[in-house]
């Protein structure tokens, strides 16, 4: 063997050699594994991955979402944070913008005169509410259409399911440089799931089924307070709340 081979070949045998020693996977020494320092969720089978992902959805205490969700032919931009005491955040539609409160079983809703006088063409009504939370009564129709949206298990049990055969989707890194392991249903059309593979395997991007919005999960497990607001910055309606 010429000495120059002889010398690469001593180099690389001593370079692969102290990878190891050091717990490192070197591409000249065998390629790289996309699993290492993970969590470990990334070699498993998809309907594994989605039954982990949507377990540690479920026992996580809170959790921020934000993105555009697709109902009936309407789109919603939410930014909402959640956990089982309630839920508070902004919800946007069709170019208005309200805000909404729940905490236990009470409802609360506020936006701006122009959400109230489109939704209830009065003015004076618009007026009267402008700013303030008003209280949703729980027989009103509004209740369970609002509600959805400020609690945390119907909501993500809704959201984080993909349709069709489920398989997976390679190796990925979110926004803020996680690394995640992507799962998918049929082939994307079912929607698409990227899931933590760092620490708990956390939902952290979810793009659902028939164009019908994108989410962003964040801030799980980080606890927040919600607040029953003052007297004066609260309205009873008095009547059923526009649904439009």
């Amino acid at each position: 063997m010429p000495r120059g081979r002889a010398r690469r070949t001593a180099l690389l045998t001593a370079t692969c050699a102290l990878a190891v020693s050091g717990a490192m996977v070197l591409s000249g020494c065998g390629g790289d594994d996309p699993d290492a320092g993970t969590n470990g969720v990334g070699k498993l089978p998809a309907d594994r991955i989605q039954a982990k992902t949507r377990a540690a959805a479920e026992a996580a205490s809170a959790v921020r979402l934000a993105g555009t969700v697709v109902s009936s032919g309407r789109t919603y931009r939410l930014d909402m944070r959640l956990k089982d005491a309630g839920g508070t955040g902004s919800v946007t539609s069709q170019g208005a913008t309200f805000k909404l409160l729940r905490i236990g079983e009470e409802l609360y809703l506020k936006a701006d005169a122009g959400f109230w006088s489109h939704a209830d063409g009065s003015d004076g009504a618009a007026g009267k509410l402008d700013g303030k939370y008003v209280k949703v009564p729980q027989g009103d129709p509004s209740y369970k259409k609002f509600s959805g949206f400020t609690d945390k298990d119907v909501l993500l049990d809704g959201l984080l399911t993909l349709h069709g055969t489920l398989a997976t989707d390679g190796h990925h890194t979110d926004g803020t440089g996680t690394r995640t392991i992507r799962i998918t249903g049929d082939k994307g059309a079912g929607g698409t799931l990227d899931v933590s593979l760092q620490g708990t395997p956390y939902p952290l991007r979810l793009v659902r089924a028939g164009d019908a919005g994108t989410l962003r999960f964040s801030d799980w497990g980080k606890n927040f307070t919600v607040e029953e607001p003052a007297k004066s910055e609260t309205v009873d309606y008095g009547r059923q709340l526009p649904t439009s």
